[in-house]
């Protein structure tokens, strides 16, 4: 199959219907949607500030686990924007996170390395359980961050 040059797409194997998108077309959603996961992320370290810190730990876990819903909701964003980017066909409704790995396995290896880690620590440890160790919700940021920097178009 010959992907056209206009498209990026680094998998030869079509993983849904591709739309056509020209080059300025990608940088325009690149850059709505990278600003807008980076909006997220700052509303999140706004929302972790208020959890205080102490030995390591923040204090009030309510504030960690609002941090790192809104640090999620921003992976979740900007993954549905590079799938789209990549000719992934947009699935309507909640996605779960195995169509996700599903989805990103096919393409980037290294991205699926970086989504699991941040489900594991911002969706899970931090979302669900409450888990209050700085450097561990430190690291979910971090991969939140290389996930949404797959979007950071050409002039940002």
């Amino acid at each position: 199959m010959k992907i056209p040059s206009e498209v990026h797409h680094d998998n030869k194997e079509c993983l849904g219907h591709m739309k056509i998108m020209s080059k300025e077309e990608q940088e325009q959603l690149k850059s709505k949607y990278y600003n807008e996961a980076i909006r997220y992320m700052n509303n999140a370290k706004e929302v972790l500030q208020k959890a205080g810190k102490e030995n390591g730990r923040y204090k009030d876990p309510k504030y960690v686990k609002m941090a790192c819903g809104t640090a999620y909701n921003a992976v979740l964003l900007s993954l549905d924007t590079w799938l789209q980017l990549k000719g992934v066909e947009k699935k309507k409704g909640r996605k779960s996170i195995e169509y996700y790995q599903s989805a990103i396995a096919r393409i980037d290896k290294k991205l699926l390395g970086t989504l699991e880690g941040a489900y594991e620590v911002l969706h899970l440890s931090g979302y669900y359980d409450g888990a209050t160790a700085v450097k561990l919700i430190q690291f979910g940021f971090e991969e939140a961050y290389a996930i949404i920097n797959k979007l950071k178009p050409a002039q940002a």
